[in-house]
């Protein structure tokens, strides 16, 4: 895997700004977003579109949570996986038992939550490209098409945030030790 070195990263303004506001509204500047703001562009777009999603998606904050740790279990984020695993369980409530089903590639016991998480799965590992009947299955579980479009809308900023750990190995942060994951 590959490894960035971003010690000599001079970030912009705008970068500094988005870490300043992270800082206020979290009480501290999670190391993933440090990483990511080695470009502006990234840290911006990931930073938009995370906020357009938790506030537009349709889905619930912990169906939200469902959709991001099904998407970093696909693409083997260690990072994601922990933050949003510890965010699950201490922000939005998604019961532990869907949480650990999903870090271990396991049956979620929710039969609306497994399906949201299946789909999304299939989604991310099939770049896209699904059945008719995986999303009629999808939509008999009680979810919309809209919905089906707000999970690729979650594939988009999982996919990127998983792709920057990927390459710039950001340390987990103390806040989401408890939670560290290796598939």
């Amino acid at each position: 895997m590959a490894n960035l070195k971003l010690e000599n990263i001079i970030h912009s303004q705008k970068t500094n700004e988005i870490l300043e506001h992270t800082k206020k509204g979290l009480g501290f500047v999670p190391n993933m977003y440090v990483n990511m703001g080695g470009n502006t562009a990234l840290l911006d777009a990931y930073t938009y579109s995370y906020n357009s999603f938790r506030a537009n998606s349709g889905f619930t904050p912990a169906e939200q949570e469902v959709v991001f740790l099904s998407v970093a279990y696909e693409n083997n984020c260690e990072y994601c996986m922990a933050a949003h695993s510890f965010v699950g369980d201490m922000m939005t409530k998604v019961p532990v038992e869907v949480t650990n089903a999903i870090r271990d590639g396991k049956e979620i016991p929710e039969v609306k939550m497994a399906a949201l998480s299946k789909l999304t799965r299939l989604l991310t590992v099939n770049r896209g490209i699904v059945s008719q009947e995986d999303i009629e299955e999808f939509l008999s579980a009680g979810y919309t098409e809209s919905h089906v479009l707000g999970i690729i809308a979650g594939i988009a900023i999982k996919t990127m945030s998983n792709y920057s750990n990927h390459n710039t190995t950001p340390e987990v942060d103390t806040a989401f030790a408890g939670r560290i994951w290796k598939k």
